[in-house]
């Protein structure tokens, strides 16, 4: 057994199932011993985001690592921003990256890179294999770095003898770690904090957006009056009917601290301090107001038994009180704009569905009309890099099969990773992209207004414009073999969803704003 077949046995034992890879001619070993040893799920991306996007997507409905295999340097860097999001995500992610020969290396061959420099900015374990012997061991140190609670990525560079030559020994581990308790004096002090607040908030993060999480904290809502908030961006979040509602912290700095704007006491129980997405002139990044933080739980803790220690330390009801049901949405009618497209998909989404938001300024409405919708995961773009969209999409839908997967999906952003649509066309994923149509970087626009740009000039105008030429969305995706749609009326969207909906497998509807 070579040290490539020695990696995928332990992955498949470590119970890691899938692979997406890119690879090249020093990664032809793992190529190899992907068929040498069944087990692991080896999905092509035809660009490198696309992998890196779709194992995001895949740890964050999974909880455990999928692996990507990439090729050298210029491999691993075309990945780097959806590994960002993954870092901001807290995905396991396992990247197996391979590198020339040990002994071709000192030449400086054209495909040459330092791809440690590469991937310690988006990875919390790097490390470069020595010695095929090592191989196994390194690789199970990987796994379990990735694993870690809630999850990191890990990057394993392996020059390309190493793969083939004889393989030592060692064992794979996958599981999850229990993340690490909170310690009764801590919440105890969180508790006197809130009983002495007259204005407290929660803001969530992690795994505590989960279910029992949400449920944990509507305990000490119910008890103390406590605001329950989420980030903008949230990894994972669950929603709709039934399940306790969360304020979204907004977007822009300025509404943002006006939301907190009063908090007296803000615990964070999974998530770091709130912190404007961008630098303005006279606005401050620190958006609670100074004093206010507590924390009961970091990121890597354990937040949901947190806040039900919490719940229970505050002789919260053991049941919180059920959440009024919201009226639904009325079905749109007449020309599709932001609006009509948000009510149209929370009408139409199916249970247990799982929603990618990458829609930008188009998607904007469709988070508060799904808050009556039935229950649903709702993933965000944690790390702002954009293209994370149908990548992840990808993932989400090969993570969970059996549940309706929807990319809610901006048009600026779909074009840097667009090639997602071939991957769930050849694995026959149940993913409906909803392309937003609005044929310009809109949110550059806004950005243009809020710096005093009244009338852009011809070439700022150039800068955000996606409209000369049109895009041909349906024409993309019907050339990648995906059923396409393009809907210019409220009524035509709600048919088509229902068509979506109706029949399994991959579908894009552009929807024109």
């Amino acid at each position: 057994m070579n040290g490539a077949e020695s990696v995928i046995r332990l992955a498949r034992d470590a119970g890691i199932e899938v692979c997406f890879a890119n690879p090249g001619t020093t990664e032809m070993a793992f190529v190899t011993a992907l068929d040498a040893v069944p087990g692991v799920r080896a999905i092509l991306g035809l660009f490198e985001g696309v992998c890196t996007g779709a194992a995001d997507g895949y740890g964050r409905m999974r909880d455990q690592p999928a692996l990507t295999l990439l090729h050298l340097g210029p491999g691993f860097a075309n990945g780097i921003a959806n590994l960002h999001n993954a870092r901001r995500a807290r995905s396991p992610v396992v990247n197996l990256v391979g590198d020339h020969a040990t002994w071709h290396r000192p030449h400086d061959p054209p495909l040459t890179s330092d791809i440690v420099s590469l991937a310690q900015p988006v990875s919390a374990w790097v490390r470069t294999v020595c010695s095929s012997k090592d191989l196994a061991a390194d690789f199970a140190e990987a796994v379990a770095a990735a694993a870690r609670p809630p999850g990191q990525v890990a990057t394993l560079i392996v020059p390309a003898d190493c793969q083939v030559e004889p393989a030592g020994k060692g064992r794979g581990r996958c599981a999850m770690e229990k993340p690490q308790g909170i310690d009764p004096e801590t919440v105890q002090a969180v508790a006197t904090r809130l009983r002495e607040s007259p204005s407290p908030a929660l803001l969530l993060g992690a795994r505590a957006l989960r279910r029992d999480g949400l449920r944990s904290a509507a305990r000490v809502a119910a008890a103390t009056g406590t605001r329950l908030l989420c980030p903008t961006f949230p990894a994972r979040l669950a929603r709709g009917a039934g399940l306790p509602r969360l304020e979204r912290l907004p977007y822009f700095p300025e509404p943002a601290i006006e939301s907190l704007k009063g908090v007296d006491t803000l615990i964070l129980a999974g998530a770091g301090p709130p912190i404007s997405f961008f630098g303005y002139p006279g606005v401050p990044s620190r958006l609670e107001a100074p004093g206010s933080l507590v924390t009961l739980a970091e990121p890597d803790q354990d937040a949901t038994q947190a806040l039900e220690d919490l719940a229970d330390a505050l002789d919260a009801p053991r049941k919180p009180p059920t959440p009024p049901d919201l009226p639904r949405p009325d079905p749109p009618v007449g020309d599709l704009n932001p609006a009509n497209l948000g009510a149209a998909l929370a009408l139409r989404q199916p249970e247990g569905a799982i929603v990618v938001d990458e829609g930008a300024t188009s998607g904007l409405p469709y988070f508060g009309a799904a808050e009556s919708s039935p229950p649903h995961d709702y993933l965000a773009l944690t790390g702002g890099a954009i293209g994370q969209g149908l990548p992840c999409a990808t993932g989400a839908a090969v993570a969970c099969p059996d549940r309706p997967v929807i990319a809610l999906q901006a048009d600026g952003s779909a074009l840097y990773t667009l090639q997602a649509l071939w991957t769930q066309v050849r694995e026959g994923l149940n993913v409906v992209t909803l392309l937003c149509s609005n044929r310009s970087y809109r949110i550059l626009q806004l950005e243009l207004a809020r710096a005093g740009v009244a009338e852009p000039g011809p070439k700022a105008r150039a800068l955000t414009d996606l409209s000369r030429p049109a895009i041909e969305w349906t024409a993309l995706a019907r050339g990648f073999g995906m059923p396409a749609a393009r809907v210019e009326t409220s009524e035509d969207l709600l048919a088509q969803l229902d068509l979506a909906f109706r029949e399994p497998g991959p579908r894009l509807i552009e929807v024109v704003l």
